[in-house]
């Protein structure tokens, strides 16, 4: 079996430097204006010290992908003419694009970058992964309603082109991100293929009949109404060896929105499941299953995979993804006078909690022995946001890039 890509979002250098560290070969990143997703928090990625992520990653032993795969208006394309420089300089391994376009100018200013070609190009069939290589591109991120043996053909009839897919996160209702809801729910403010989408598709609607316009219909017997169109998240960890039988060279997560809990956990599980497979274990994969439940999910779906995707795709009762464990703290320094640790408090810690933590190398539960403010005194709760100091019955051995949550998946009710 050969080897294979691990792909991460990094939002933000903090979770790019945590998806790598959690297991990543490569991430993928974006800049303001040219990627698919709008950042907002942490220390985002920008054109001026986007080089300094390529060179973060590189450090840490990970290749880092630029992502240039909005659809380009001319404006666009004259702003990317101005700051092509930028990019060039930056050295990423790959450039991932989806326009013709931004194509040529990639080409004829960065030649010598690999060409990605973004699953918004909806690639379906063999003929137009030929098409793409013989246009220079070295990947191409098949689309998410492929059928895992329509990618094993497409491997059979283009074996010298590298194969990308999507393997876990959320879905768009439409082809592959191709959507114009957001645009006009928003009077075009906000605009999904510019990285803006306000994501209508997870919205509540109602039915009304035309000629009774205040009479409102539910859909279904919800007194919230129905999500029609909302699909659940993407989990193909139990599916793996198939991937990678059927010739894929790259796994890709979604979720550069997404929490640096998440990044870490996804990233973990993953990590664990293609080491495993490529040692020749695929016996006990349900158990990353688990472990996935417990990061932020829709429900989970193997959506076209096994080319059965139906109505059960579909998450009627929620539109927001409802975690499994509750993401309690991250480390930040480690007290050495009295063995406590300086975290981050993300939600409610209580003394006596039993907790898990999880760092790149560690899984194990542990208890809250003693949690004292910044102030040094001993109190019996750590509040959401708070920095405090806590002490564990068994602390990391590692503490940096270390999480804890709680413990177990919890049920959430619909």
């Amino acid at each position: 079996m050969q080897n294979v890509e691990l792909l991460l979002p990094a939002g933000n250098l903090e979770k790019l430097e945590y998806a790598i560290k959690y297991g990543a070969d490569a991430v993928y990143l974006g800049v303001v204006d040219f990627s698919l997703r709008a950042m907002r928090k942490g220390e985002l990625i920008t054109l001026d010290n986007l080089g300094h992520a390529v060179e973060l990653a590189h450090s840490l032993g990970a290749k880092a992908y630029l992502t240039l795969n909005i659809f380009a208006f001319n404006n666009d394309i004259k702003l990317l003419e101005s700051c092509i420089d930028r990019f060039k300089d930056a050295k990423p391994d790959a450039v991932i694009l989806s326009d013709f376009g931004i194509f040529n100018l990639v080409r004829k200013y960065m030649p010598e970058i690999p060409v990605h070609v973004s699953t918004q190009t909806n690639t379906l069939n063999y003929e137009s992964v030929k098409f793409w290589k013989d246009l220079g591109a070295t990947r191409v991120i098949l689309a998410r309603e492929l059928p895992i043996t329509d990618i094993a053909e497409i491997r059979n009839q283009v074996p010298d082109i590298e194969l990308e897919c999507f393997v876990h996160g959320a879905q768009c209702v439409s082809f592959s991100g191709r959507c114009l809801l957001s645009d006009y729910f928003s009077n075009g403010e906000r605009k999904a293929n510019h990285g803006n989408c306000s994501q209508p598709c997870r919205w509540s609607y109602k039915l009304v009949e035309s000629t009774r316009p205040d009479q409102y219909y539910e859909i279904n017997q919800d007194e919230r109404g129905s999500h029609i169109l909302s699909p659940k998240d993407l989990c193909l960890v139990e599916y793996l060896p198939q991937l990678i039988d059927a010739g894929v060279d790259s796994l890709k997560i979604e979720g550069r929105t997404k929490s640096l809990y998440y990044v870490s956990a996804v990233a973990k599980a993953y990590r664990g499941a293609i080491d495993e497979i490529l040692a020749g274990k695929t016996d006990d994969l349900h158990k990353y299953f688990i472990e996935l439940q417990k990061v932020g999910n829709r429900g989970y779906t193997q959506g076209f995979a096994l080319g059965d995707n139906n109505g059960d795709s579909y998450s009627y009762d929620i539109s927001k993804g409802l975690a499994g464990a509750d993401f309690l703290c991250e480390f930040r320094k480690f007290k050495t006078d009295d063995d406590f640790y300086l975290v981050k408090i993300k939600n409610k810690m209580l003394l006596n909690d039993e907790i898990e933590i999880i760092t790149p190398d560690e899984q194990f539960k542990t208890k809250v022995i003693a949690i004292k403010n910044e102030k040094g005194e001993e109190v019996e709760v750590g509040n959401t946001n708070d920095d405090v100091y806590i002490k564990f019955s068994q602390p990391p051995k590692d503490y940096r890039y270390a999480l804890a949550r709680t413990i177990g998946v919890k049920q959430h009710v619909s």
